[in-house]
């Protein structure tokens, strides 16, 4: 409950506990078994940071935190809770302005990036690429700044990381080697990524971070609620959103130094599951992020169970604690709870040990830096209850919250021309050059045919057309021949005719000659005899 200008956590031996607002952006733990009231602590504080006009962030683990957005549930017990801690006419069983988020779209509001938001380098770190594959990627990135190819999601990269694959030798002198290999092994790390719910993650319109970061219109910070009840079973999409978040954080928020409270204030419900199994990188950029985002005025809270799920470096930089009870069974569990015990400030009152695994549910060790900074003595305080409802509201009352928080604009996907679309279209202009240069390949191999078809039938009637022509010439001169032959036979049967004729006359004037000179010849003689 915020109080005073402080936010009012509980009772220790009668006195009120306070957590100084201004120390609020130095970071906390909040630890404890399953059961003693972790959740009903993470609660208080954010209702008392909304009510101090600070916006929150949580992220709703099991899907039992939604109850903020509903008023509390008036009973016996919680009022007699109310009067126990001295508030009665302070409290009011009254819900909060909450903005209800989910990556998957079910029940809240889609959050989106773009992969141009994530960049090259902590995509590779997250999808575990080699240092060839890392670089490969950071070529892809390259290029698309430089041909003005927009990535936006993953069918974008995917699409661009097939080009560059297919047109690899044409950016070899400019940008470097691009093997198949390292393009194959890039494709293969998307995989899991993109059957998480990658696809939906990659995408616009993309958060602005500052959405989170509103007040409602009584002044009252925003509670932006994350629901992870699927987000958490898909760790790669989960460290794919931590990572982006992370950095956004830490890259847009102006530094703030030291502000009378923070500008905003992070919870990590079961934080052990974000360490688990995390990505290097993530565990890094989570360490980064706690020891620098200070000075921008933002706090971070761990919910977990043990304080040993927690990295020491990150460990070392939460300086506001609340641990619930813990149980020890066995030597770790044991030993658990002597180092949890061994990071507070020790109160002479009691053995912090001992008091760990004797807290009841509501119960908890507290330690809070004061105004200046000094880190309190441990004490056994008793949590002042939530004024929202203690069970996950109802899915209406989602609805509602959901029509009314004026973040309906991330709703609906929009699928702007990026990289794939450009791409797509340059295939296919491609393509349909290629098809024209084919057709026109076709017809010139057909017009070669044709003209090869055509010289070939021109030949065939050259040829055809000479044979005919000899054919024609030969019964000509065979014509010619048998008219000469004919003519020469006629002329010579002329010849004879004439030949004969001119031997019949011939001889019919031989005859008369013969018959003549006969006659004169006997004249002759006769006048011959007579003369004489």
């Amino acid at each position: 409950m915020f109080s005073e200008g402080k936010i009012y956590m509980g009772l220790a031996n009668g006195e009120r506990v306070y957590l100084p607002l201004n120390m609020c952006n130095r970071h906390g733990l909040i630890a404890g078994a399953s059961g003693t009231g972790k959740t009903i602590t993470m609660k208080v504080m954010a209702e008392s940071f909304a009510d101090a006009g600070v916006p929150v962030f949580l992220c709703d683990i099991k899907g039992d935190v939604s109850g903020l957005a509903t008023a509390g549930a008036q009973n016996e017990g919680m009022e007699k809770r109310i009067d126990k801690f001295g508030i009665r006419g302070q409290f009011q069983y009254k819900p909060y302005s909450t903005t209800f988020w989910d990556i998957y779209g079910e029940n809240g509001h889609p959050i989106r990036v773009t992969i141009s938001d994530m960049g090259p380098d902590l995509l590779s770190q997250l999808l575990g690429l080699t240092e060839a594959q890392q670089g490969v990627l950071n070529i892809a990135f390259r290029i698309a700044d430089d041909k003005g190819l927009l990535l936006i999601d993953l069918k974008d990269l995917k699409a661009l990381l097939n080009y560059l694959s297919e047109h690899r030798d044409e950016f070899l002198n400019t940008y470097g080697n691009i093997s198949a290999q390292s393009v194959g092994g890039i494709l293969r790390a998307i995989l899991p990524l993109e059957s998480q719910g990658g696809d939906l993650f990659f995408g616009e319109p993309d958060l602005d971070i500052f959405d989170w970061i509103r007040t409602d219109m009584y002044g009252k910070g925003m509670i932006n609620l994350l629901d992870c009840v699927k987000l958490v079973h898909n760790p790669k999409l989960y460290a794919c959103f931590m990572l982006w978040l992370m950095a956004e954080l830490f890259e847009r928020l102006p530094e703030a130094g030291d502000a009378d409270k923070p500008k905003l204030v992070f919870f990590f419900d079961e934080a052990h599951m974000l360490f688990a199994d995390a990505p290097k990188v993530l565990v890094q950029k989570i360490e980064q992020l706690v020891k620098l985002i200070r000075s921008k005025g933002v706090g971070i809270y761990f919910v977990t169970q043990s304080p040993s799920d927690i990295p020491d470096s990150v460990l070392a930089q939460l300086s506001n604690r609340v641990q619930h009870a813990l149980r020890a069974y066995t030597p770790a569990e044991q030993k658990a709870v002597r180092a949890a015990a061994s990071s507070f400030r020790a109160n002479p009152e009691f053995k912090t040990e001992d008091v760990i695994m004797e807290l009841g549910v509501g119960e908890a060790l507290t330690s809070f830096l004061d105004d200046k900074g000094i880190p309190q003595i441990v004490q056994y305080t008793k949590i002042i209850c939530p004024q929202s409802l203690m069970a996950p509201c109802e899915d209406a009352t989602r609805r509602m919250m959901m029509r009314a928080d004026g973040m309906n604009k991330y709703d609906t996907m929009v699928d702007n021309e990026s990289a794939y679309e450009l791409l797509a279209k340059q295939r296919e202009k491609a393509e349909e050059e290629a098809k024209l240069e084919a057709e026109r390949a076709q017809l010139q191999k057909e017009r070669e045919e044709w003209e090869k078809q055509k010289a070939k039938e021109e030949e065939e009637a050259r040829k055809k057309r000479e044979k005919e022509e000899e054919a024609e010439r030969k019964r000509k001169e065979k014509e010619e021949a048998e008219a000469k032959k004919k003519k020469e036979k006629a002329e010579e049967a002329a010849k004879k005719k004439k030949d004969a004729a001119a031997e019949r006359r011939k001889a019919k004037i031989e005859t008369q000659l013969i018959s003549t000179g006969g006659q004169i010849l006997r004249r002759g003689l006769l006048n011959t005899l007579f003369k004489k």
